[in-house]
């Protein structure tokens, strides 16, 4: 495999908080193709109770998501990291076709291949009904906002 995606295992705080705004900036993209290219042509994932193995079967996951999560929009944060893992924690928001508004909240586990491609992610992700008025994140990250927590509630 020629792929490889910069920064490389084993992460520090600044490698590791670049994997994470990447990752942040890919998926807030919303293009299935693009997100999938950061993960090894074998990848597994598990996503809530839905096991995914594979770029194909990634793009068609993240298809089927954004057919259903409108106006989706992502903010990651580092939790923390060791060698080739990172761990984050994450809130979206999106609404469905009914229009009723969510906040999505979860932790994720990353592992990377000696390229720096995703080789695993196992995310745990919890909805929460909100008013359209409550929501506070809307689109990608402004450059003002990248490194700044937003709170849990």
């Amino acid at each position: 495999m020629n792929e490889s995606r910069p920064p490389f295992p084993p992460f520090t705080e600044q490698t590791a908080l670049q994997k994470v705004q990447a990752a942040e900036d890919a998926w807030n993209t919303r293009d299935p193709q693009r997100v999938a290219m950061a993960y090894t042509p074998d990848s597994a994932w598990r996503n809530r109770d839905v096991f995914v193995t594979g770029r194909e079967e990634i793009i068609q996951f993240l298809t089927s998501k954004w057919e259903r999560e409108f106006d989706y929009a992502l903010r990651k944060s580092l939790w923390g990291f060791r060698e080739n893992r990172i761990a984050v924690r994450f809130q979206y928001e999106w609404h469905d076709a009914t229009g009723q508004s969510w906040r999505s909240y979860g932790n994720e586990l990353w592992q990377f291949s000696t390229e720096g491609l995703m080789e695993r992610r196992e995310a745990s992700i919890n909805d929460a009904r909100i008013n359209e008025a409550d929501r506070r994140i809307f689109g990608p990250r402004p450059e003002s906002e990248r490194g700044v927590e937003i709170p849990l509630q």
